[in-house]
């Protein structure tokens, strides 16, 4: 996209990387049966989204940029999902989540900013 600065500089990319950490850390909670079920999904959804911004970053054109984006925020939506699942099966209680429901919230609101602007 020509910027001057990377996708490392973008407070979004920096935000759905401590998603990742937050999911991991929660992802320890699901009982070992999980391990290749839940503990994969929401592993991977989570990575997608950091992944997908730079990867959008690093195109040319800004409509390739907020395809990458758009698909960051399918996987912040499974991996939402994934999480209320995981509370819903009592895996999680709901107060080691909110960490994670927040930055959900904040990176949402972050990449349809973003979006926007690109659109203009």
């Amino acid at each position: 996209m020509g910027n001057l600065t990377t996708y490392k500089d973008l407070i979004l990319w920096q935000k759905s990387m401590e998603l990742v950490k937050e999911t991991y850390s929660l992802v320890k909670k699901l009982p070992k049966e999980e391990t290749y079920a839940l503990s994969d999904q929401m592993r991977r959804a989570a990575i997608s989204i950091p992944s997908n911004i730079a990867e959008g970053n690093g195109r040319k054109s800004k409509i390739d940029y907020v395809r990458f984006l758009d698909i960051s925020r399918g996987s912040l939506y499974e991996l939402e999902t994934q999480i209320y699942i995981g509370v819903m099966l009592n895996f999680f209680k709901e107060n080691e989540t909110q960490t994670v429901f927040l930055l959900i919230t904040e990176i949402n609101k972050m990449i349809n900013s973003l979006i926007t602007k690109l659109g203009k």
